[in-house]
């Protein structure tokens, strides 16, 4: 099968840590023995004019790569342009969160263009032939006339042979931390105010006014390589975001077995339920530093790896491939043989460049 995956967002020289998720998702399509190409966007330097100069870019790359499904992985924009082009193989969208609920705390011009978004990505939704939120409170924010029977609830995976324990103490010493602080790890995209980081402080604060020895590192435009160190380093996750989809770093912290405080967002308390060491807390510092301090009192590691199967990387790839089968199903079904061989080219067309798998082929717009 062949899938060609648009994105505005994958990790780059200037910005390593921007878009893993999708990286790893799409590795792990091609470890199932899926032929990807990839379209990356690269609104940083080309601008969002680039997502109206769309049209061209795309159809040759459908021309040339044959695909049999076009997977759009971020709304917005991106998936309201992608879904407005005529005679297209399938399109399926995934929303992982910000693209469906907007951002609305920053000023004007943010608030306006974020709005904006949100009806594309909502317009995309209609449009597509497949839906894929990131987490169930989403389905919600997908607005009112969508087909549910086209949607479902796959969050990204992890790669759990990377995300697995390590000694804390080795790690401390690599990132040169000292071994008699409490350790408190914040992920954030530098000037995000959805995650409020001013609240995190503000709980970290507190806790130091209790007498503990604290320090409060910030995970931002690191290597995915290097995450699992950082979080086998610290000894809790501070989550303070008004609003997520799925957050790839809960998971992760869990798969390492790091204690988690969170505000109840996103799917968060749906991960951290029933997990001894975990905790949710108010929008509140005073509340946040309070859980904090039960983690500081006995410094736990947590043993959950069992409930984190059904989120590797391999499990969600497997649920991808079937969500695909089961829409290129509905699109035989729906159309007569004739229309659908002059809607799209073939999986095996003959002018196709072949596309092995286990390689990704990265196409940049404009280059």
């Amino acid at each position: 099968m062949r899938i060609l995956a648009i994105t505005n967002l994958y990790p780059s020289a200037d910005s390593p840590g921007t878009g893993v998720f999708i990286e790893q998702q799409i590795q792990s399509l091609l470890s199932r023995g899926l032929q990807v190409q990839l379209l990356f966007l690269d609104r940083r330097k080309e601008g969002p004019w680039i997502y109206y100069r769309l049209g061209p870019r795309l159809r040759k790359a459908i021309a040339e790569f044959a695909p049999d499904v076009v997977h759009v992985m971020y709304g917005g924009v991106m998936a309201q342009q992608v879904t407005s082009q005529r005679n297209l193989p399938p399109v399926v969208v995934t929303f992982h969160g910000s693209d469906l609920l907007g951002e609305n705390y920053s000023g004007l011009r943010r608030k306006l263009i974020s709005r904006y978004g949100v009806l594309c990505s909502r317009k995309a939704a209609r449009q597509a032939q497949g839906v894929i939120v990131v987490a169930r409170h989403l389905l919600s924010a997908l607005g009112d006339g969508l087909d549910l029977n086209k949607v479902r609830i796959i969050p990204c995976g992890i790669d759990l042979e990377r995300f697995k324990p390590m000694d804390r103490s080795s790690c401390r010493d690599q990132l040169g931390w000292p071994s008699d602080c409490f350790h408190v790890l914040f992920a954030t995209s530098a000037g995000d105010p959805v995650k409020r980081p001013e609240l995190a402080r503000a709980a970290v604060a507190k806790l130091e006014e209790e007498g503990r020895r604290v320090q409060f590192h910030v995970l931002s435009g690191i290597p995915n390589t290097q995450v699992p160190i950082w979080l086998h380093a610290s000894d809790a996750l501070l989550l303070t975001s008004r609003h997520e989809g799925s957050p790839t770093i809960v998971k992760e912290a869990l798969a390492c077995g790091l204690p988690i405080v969170s505000v109840k967002v996103g799917d968060v308390p749906e991960r951290i339920e029933g997990i001894e060491g975990c905790y949710l807390a108010e929008a509140d510092a005073a509340d946040l530093a309070r859980k904090l301090e039960l983690i500081c009192e006995c410094l736990p590691r947590l043993e959950c790896k069992k409930k984190l199967h059904d989120l590797s990387s391999d499990a969600v790839a497997i649920r991808l491939e079937q969500f695909y089968q089961e829409v290129l199903r509905v699109r035989a079904e729906s159309q007569p043989s004739s229309r659908r061989s002059a809607a799209f080219m073939p999986l095996h067309a003959p002018n196709a460049r072949k596309c092995p798998g286990y390689q990704v082929r990265l196409s940049r717009y404009g280059h």
